[in-house]
C-alpha cells in the first residue's frame, strides 16, 4: 500500500481534472472503458461523503494547478492535501496516522467525528458512565485518506460528520499487521479497561515489543517500569498535539518548542501548554542522541531498525541506546514525582 490515493481515484481525477477519455484511460491501465466508467460513476457516487467530497475536490486542484503533471499509470505522486499547514504530506506518515486511528476505531462504539470547516477530526468513545471521551485527535488529510480507500463508512451527516470502520478498513489494518510483523489484536472496550481510560492506542509500538524479547536467563530487555514511561512520554506527545508535526529530530522540536512556534491555533487549552512543556523539559534533561531515539520510537511509533538507518547508526545499537534512553527517563520523571503526574 505504497500508494495511499487508489486506482479508482487516480482514473477518476484524470478523467475529469484531467480530461482524458474512458478509451485513453482504458488503453493505459489495460482494461476495458466501461470499467473505467463504472470507477468514475462509483467516485461520483461517493461524493455525498463529506471527507470524500473534500479530498477529491482537493486532488482536483491540485491537478488543474499542475497541468503538466498529469497522473500517469503506476503514478504514486499524487496525495491528499489538507487545509492546516502542519498535516503530514509524506506517505508513510499518513499511511502510520491512518493505521493507528483505525485501530481506535476497533473499540466497540467507536466513533470518528469531523465537522465542517474544522482542520482536526477526533475519535471518540463512550465509557463505563455513557460519556463519550476523547481517544485520538488527528488531520483532516488522515480522516479522508481513510474515507478516500473506504476504510471508514458515514453513519451520520450534517454540520457535524460521524464515521465507522467497515471491513475493508479491518482487513487494510490487519494486512498492515502482517507486512510490518505486528500483532493484529481488536481493541478491547473501555468496559473491559475501567481502571485506565484509553487515550491513544494502535499498532503495537516498538517499546512493547522489545519488552517481550527476554535475555538468556529469562529476564526482560525492558522491565515494565521502562515500557510505562515510554508510554507516559507518549502520551503527553499526544496531548501536546505534536503528532501532526513532521520534524524529525529532538533539537529542531525542541526549537520550535522554545520559540512557542508549534502550527495550530494561537490560543492552546491550558493541558495542552503544559504537555508541551512537559515533552521540552524531557527532551533538554536526555540530550541529543537519547532524545532523538525516545522522540521516534516512543512518540512517533518508528522502528527501532528504521530510526538505526535515519539517524545513521550501526545494526543492532537503537534497542542498546533506546533502553539507556528510557532509563534515563525513568530516573527523571522519579525526581518530579507528583509534579509530572498525568491525567488519568
Amino acid at each position: 500500500m505504497s500508494d495511499l490515493v487508489p486506482v479508482g481515484v487516480r482514473l477518476y481525477l484524470s478523467h475529469v481534472a484531467a480530461g482524458k477519455s474512458l478509451r485513453a484511460l482504458g488503453k493505459d491501465h489495460g482494461c476495458h472503458a466501461s470499467t473505467v466508467l463504472r470507477q468514475v460513476r462509483h467516485l461520483e457516487n461517493r461524493r455525498d461523503d463529506p471527507l470524500v467530497d473534500d479530498a477529491l475536490r482537493r486532488l482536483d486542484h491540485a491537478l488543474r494547478d499542475m497541468p503538466d503533471r498529469l497522473p500517469e499509470k503506476d503514478s504514486t505522486a499524487m496525495s491528499p492535501h489538507s487545509r492546516d499547514d502542519d498535516a503530514p504530506h509524506d506517505h508513510a506518515q499518513l499511511e502510520q496516522d491512518a493505521m493507528l486511528n483505525l485501530r481506535h476505531l476497533t473499540l466497540e462504539g467507536a466513533l470518528l467525528i469531523v465537522a465542517t470547516d474544522l482542520p482536526k477530526a477526533v475519535i471518540t468513545c463512550e465509557d463505563n458512565d455513557g460519556i463519550a471521551q476523547r481517544i485520538s485527535v488527528m488531520n483532516r488529510c488522515v480522516a479522508e485518506v481513510m474515507a478516500l480507500n473506504d476504510w471508514i463508512t458515514c453513519r451520520k451527516q450534517g454540520r457535524v460528520v460521524s464515521y465507522v470502520i467497515n471491513p475493508s478498513g479491518r482487513l487494510a489494518l490487519r494486512r498492515y499487521c502482517d507486512r510490518n510483523g505486528l500483532a493484529f489484536e481488536p481493541a478491547v472496550t473501555p468496559e473491559n479497561q475501567p481502571a485506565r481510560r484509553v487515550r491513544y492506542g494502535g499498532v503495537e509500538s516498538p517499546v512493547t515489543v522489545l519488552a517481550r524479547r527476554r535475555d538468556k536467563n529469562g529476564r526482560p530487555f525492558l522491565e515494565q517500569d521502562l515500557v510505562q514511561v515510554a508510554e507516559r512520554l507518549r502520551e503527553d506527545f499526544v496531548l501536546a498535539q505534536l503528532d501532526g508535526l513532521t520534524l524529525q529530530d529532538a533539537q529542531g522540536l525542541m526549537d520550535v518548542l522554545e520559540r512557542r512556534k508549534v502550527p495550530g491555533p494561537n490560543i492552546a487549552p491550558s493541558g495542552t501548554k503544559a504537555a508541551r512543556q512537559r515533552i521540552l523539559d524531557v527532551l533538554r534533561d536526555l540530550g541529543p542522541g537519547l532524545g532523538d531515539m525516545a522522540l521516534r520510537c516512543c512518540c512517533r511509533l518508528e522502528g527501532v531498525e528504521a530510526a538505526e538507518q535515519a539517524m545513521g547508526w550501526s545494526a543492532r545499537s537503537g534497542k542498546i541506546v533506546l533502553r539507556i534512553a528510557l532509563q534515563r527517563l525513568c530516573r527523571y520523571y522519579n525526581r518530579k514525582g507528583d509534579a509530572q503526574m498525568m491525567i488519568g
